[in-house]
């Protein structure tokens, strides 16, 4: 393989991330702002606030099935600009939404687009990403959505809490325009259909794509409950505890992923998921803890840091390992059903922690959330452990 051939930062490769990095920020500028809002200006109740983050992801996931196919078919472009479309639609929409219930709409109408469009740029990112320097780039490209998951909430809280509701969803929509023209450009300088590269991975080829997806699938899906917690409810539980400066702790955990996604890719490539995932889990559960029971602005920066480090090296190991596991043509399921396990975990996890929350306190729901964790690196372990138990009887019966 040449040289070129091996090059990561290509024009497609840095345009794609910076329309990923738009795409996520605009999602997460009303994800975690749009809770506070329904409860403050429509009054809505608890389980109502849980509808607004939940009913989105359920409408996404709805719309990836849907989008997996047509990534196969070579459809990209038109998701892309469909899937604009109907989120700027949706943005405009959350404006003149007078009621709970017309926002639930617009939020499920978002989910739809959205779930159009982030399908199709991590894909194509995958096509264009050399097959040996695959963790390091999906690390690359994953860091701006991990870094929209910090940035994006804490613009649109600084927003909501200043400006006001009007600012927050002009700044949304402004992100998700931007997207426009780079996607033009894409569109012209990428070919139509999936770029097949030179050689399939051994372990991609043959059996049911679903099942080999399958175990990283529960994992994401369990690392995305407390996700889910976090978003729904951090601007909640710091008016609970009386913290004005609550959207720190998505600063600080900006600062943490900045730091460890470059360095996870590379040890994803060379030791491969064990070695982010164990130690992930356990920064995920002490970042919990310590936001439980923080009382001063002082308290989220380590939180924030722990939180940031085991998210910020989970979840590109486990899209990378997903994209690996399908054949080349495949790698729009995988991306898929990474995101669809995220969405769902974020919502399943909205759902029940808001239920937690109801019967005891948010700072209660938080300690709650570290059982999500323990049951991922206890579901990993386990299969760790039955893996090589296998690969010993079968070295001794060889």
């Amino acid at each position: 393989m040449n040289q070129s051939s091996e090059r990561l930062w290509t024009t497609s490769f840095i345009t794609l991330t910076l329309c990923n990095l738009l795409l996520f920020i605009g999602l997460q500028m009303t994800l975690s702002t749009l809770p506070a809002y329904a409860e403050s200006a429509l009054h809505a109740s608890s389980v109502q606030v849980s509808l607004v983050t939940s009913l989105f992801a359920f409408s996404a996931i709805a719309s990836r099935l849907f989008s997996a196919r047509a990534m196969e078919k070579g459809g990209r472009n038109l998701l892309i600009f469909l899937g604009l479309a109907i989120s700027l639609s949706a943005v405009a929409g959350y404006y003149f939404a007078g009621s709970i219930f017309t926002l639930l709409l617009f939020r499920m109408l978002f989910g739809i687009g959205f779930g159009m469009a982030s399908t199709a740029f991590p894909t194509m990112a995958s096509d264009v990403i050399p097959i040996r320097r695959m963790g390091e780039g999906m690390g690359y490209f994953g860091l701006s959505t991990s870094l929209a998951m910090s940035a994006g909430p804490l613009i649109g809280l600084s927003l909501l809490q200043g400006p006001g509701f009007g600012s927050l969803l002009l700044g949304t929509a402004v992100a998700l325009a931007l997207i426009l023209p780079m996607g033009f450009r894409l569109a012209k300088s990428l070919p139509g259909g999936h770029l097949e590269p030179p050689a399939v991975p051994a372990a991609a080829a043959g059996s049911n794509p679903y099942r080999r997806l399958l175990l990283p699938c529960l994992l994401n899906f369990l690392l995305s409950i407390s996700y889910g917690g976090l978003l729904g409810f951090l601007a909640l539980y710091g008016q609970e505890k009386h913290l004005q400066h609550i959207a720190y702790f998505f600063l600080f955990n900006a600062v943490a992923i900045l730091v460890i996604r470059p360095l996870s890719g590379r040890i994803y490539d060379r030791f491969g998921p064990a070695a982010l995932l164990i130690p992930g889990s356990l920064f995920i559960v002490a970042g919990l803890l310590l936001l439980s029971f923080a009382s001063t602005t002082a308290g989220l920066f380590p939180a924030a840091l722990c939180y940031g480090f085991g998210f910020g090296s989970m979840q590109p190991a486990l899209q990378t390992w997903m994209i690996q596991s399908v054949e080349p043509r495949q790698r729009g399921l995988a991306n898929g059903m990474f995101l669809n396990s995220l969405d769902l975990g974020v919502a399943i996890g909205s759902i029940l922690l808001g239920a937690v929350a109801m019967f005891t306190s948010y700072a209660v729901m938080y300690r709650y959330s570290i059982l999500a964790p323990l049951l991922l690196l206890a579901v990993y372990l386990m299969v760790l452990v039955t893996q090589r138990s296998r690969k010993h009887k079968a070295a001794l019966q060889g």
